[in-house]
Order: structure tokens, then sequence, then C-alpha cells
């Protein structure tokens, strides 16, 4: 597709990866809105990037369906979105409660579904469209501390397929970027360390192949990519 005077929706907009899709994306033409949950953080990144911000939590259903109508209100129409918003919390299975459980999965899961659901309503009617869902390559195995998140991404890349299988015959792409460890403030809101390296993941390097699968001409569509440093030097 050609990304010029695209209209993209990028959940989690104002920080680490999902700042870096909208820039590139706006960089690239498109015409972009954000959603965030932290609405000082959101603004300040509207105002860097140069687009619209949607004061939102995608795990809101309520909140869901109001960014559809304030983003379409804007821009008219949609072209592209990508479920990147997501949380995590990581710790043995014996120590895991149940909130924090149903905290990772209302937004990983929940929200990417409410996203889809309504991006698909309007793409149906439109005969075409494009989603794209940033899971991880936590989607591919499992790891000790990893049931919340792991699952969740697990789910993401599970419902990725079951929508492409759906959609396919109205001309929408539905398609998967796994990101290997990226340097962001995830770890830290996640609670676990992660070591700077210069050879580990930046955002730039998952907006890099989020624009890349949309340019592709829309005959052909890559399913699912997964993204891993060269030597992360861990």
């Amino acid at each position: 597709m050609n990304l010029k005077n695209a209209v993209a929706l990028v959940t989690g907009g104002s920080a680490g990866i999902g700042f870096s899709i909208a820039k590139t994306l706006g960089e690239s033409g498109a015409r972009v809105a954000i959603t965030g949950r932290d609405k000082g953080r959101l603004d300040e990144a509207a105002k860097a990037l140069g687009v619209f911000p949607v004061h939102a939590d995608v795990s809101k259903e309520p909140d869901v369906e109001r960014t559809y109508r304030e983003v379409l209100a804007k821009f008219g129409d949609l072209d592209i979105l990508v479920n990147n918003a997501g949380i995590g919390v990581f710790k043995p299975l014996v120590e895991i409660d149940r909130a924090a459980f149903d905290a990772v999965i209302a937004t990983n899961v929940t929200g990417a579904m409410l996203m889809a659901r309504e991006a698909a309503k309007h793409f149906i009617k439109r005969n075409r469209g494009n989603i794209i869902n940033i899971a991880s390559t936590a989607a591919l195995r499992g790891a000790p501390n990893g049931t919340a998140y792991y699952a969740s991404k697990f789910a993401l890349r599970g419902m990725t397929e079951c929508w492409r299988g759906e959609l396919r015959k109205h001309n929408i792409r539905v398609m998967l970027v796994n990101p290997s460890e990226v340097l962001t403030n995830f770890a830290a809101t996640a609670g676990f360390p992660q070591k700077a390296s210069g050879g580990k993941l930046r955002g730039d390097e998952i907006a890099h192949a989020v624009k890349a699968i949309l340019e592709m001409d829309d005959r052909g569509f890559t399913v699912e990519m997964s993204v891993f440093a060269t030597n992360p030097e861990d």
C-alpha cells in the first residue's frame, strides 16, 4: 500500500515501540492517531510527533468505541490499525495473583480483540484494510515467570490467525510482528531488569518492520514476521 495520506491508528503510541511506529508512519506520509492511558504523556507524545491523540484504555469497551468515533470524525476514514498496547507482569506461577494476571489479559488480549473488532467492522464495509498485531517472540515459546505475559502473546498470535481466516475475503490483511527484546521502558514498568546494550533492538527496528510489511502491494501480505537483534550481547 501507499502510506501517503493513509490513516493509521496506533494503540499505546505515547512511548516505546508504539511511539516509534507512529513516528515512522507519520514520516512516511500517513495521518496518524495514537492512544494512551496516561493523558500527560499522551499529549506530550502527540505534540512531539504531530499526531492526533485519543486518551483511551483499550481494555475498556466504551473507550474503544469512543476511539473510533474520534478518529473517524477527525480523518473520515481508517486504513491501518496497529494493535501495540501491552503490559507485562513477570512472576513465578506460585506468586502471581489473579488481579495482575487479569490485568495483562485485559489489555493484551481483550483490548486487542476490541480494537480489531471495531476496525474490522469499518474495513469490511470498505472492502480493504490492514491490522497489524504487535506480539512478541514470547508468542513462540514459554519461559519461567512468563505465565501472564507469554500466555497473552500466545493468545494474540492465535487470534491473529483466526482474524486472518475470516477477513481475507474482504481484502483485509491481518499481520503479526514478533519483536525480540527491545530497549524501551517496558522492562522497568513490568518490574524486571534489562541490561542496556548497543546491540539490542530499539523501537526503530520494529517500526521499520511495520512500515515494510505495509508497503508491500495489497495483492500480497506478510503473514508473520519475527525481529531479532543480530548480536544483543547480553
